[in-house]
């Protein structure tokens, strides 16, 4: 399985660092959407602001780069990846290259968001760290969703849709989670919301894991 799991994500890594077109497109929209929103706010924009147009749009490019997992695929790859390896070993490897994926996009737009806009950030620890758990949270809803979505018609109207209900309460806690780091507050971290997104991290990838089989076989 481990072995299966590595192979693939090689693959999937390998791919990316050929056509970069993925990776390429989602760096060119959060930079424009940064931009418009620094020509537009600049140094005016109020912390609570920036931290919620910071999250969704990175919702939205998670939805973006997430979408291609098994909605790009064509059908006689998805055939030899059936003939090729377990169902489970698939899904692990694309829940942790959309993993990285994610961090790394949500990495450089918060960069990106710090250096055009000229907002401090006074406690980057925090928000690296949640920044690479939010990517591991939203990878785990979205991943599923793809597949699902791969089946029907209208695959990407279909999976933005089905990942909003899955995707508010993931944002809400990031966002909360956040503010700490952004607004630069002297409190604790809300352990209560930290485990909760911890368990939507974990649940949705377990769910994830053994529900997948049974949309692979179809």
């Amino acid at each position: 399985m481990l072995r299966e799991v590595l192979a693939l994500l090689y693959k999937e890594l390998s791919l990316e660092w050929k056509q970069q077109y993925a990776l390429n497109g989602l760096l060119l929209y959060v930079f424009s959407m940064v931009t418009v929103i620094a020509l537009a706010a600049g140094a005016d924009l109020p912390p609570l602001t920036w931290n919620l147009l910071y999250w969704v749009l990175v919702v939205f490019a998670a939805i973006n780069a997430v979408a291609k997992s098994f909605i790009a695929e064509k059908g006689g790859h998805l055939l030899y990846l059936y003939t090729l390896a377990r169902p489970a070993a698939i899904i692990l490897a694309k829940l942790i290259y959309n993993s990285l994926l994610l961090f790394t996009v949500a990495a450089l737009t918060l960069g990106t968001f710090v250096l055009l806009t000229g907002t401090g950030l006074p406690r980057p620890g925090l928000m690296i760290g949640l920044v690479a758990l939010g990517s591991a949270a939203l990878s785990a809803t979205l991943t599923l969703l793809s597949a699902i979505a791969a089946k029907a018609e209208n695959r990407t109207t279909l999976l933005a849709v089905l990942s909003f209900p899955l995707l508010v309460p993931t944002l809400l806690v990031l966002i909360r989670l956040s503010r700490i780091a952004v607004e630069g507050l002297d409190v604790p971290v809300d352990s209560d919301s930290l485990m909760l997104l911890s368990g939507i991290v974990v649940i949705l990838t377990g769910v994830t894991v053994v529900l997948f089989p049974f949309v692979w076989r179809d």
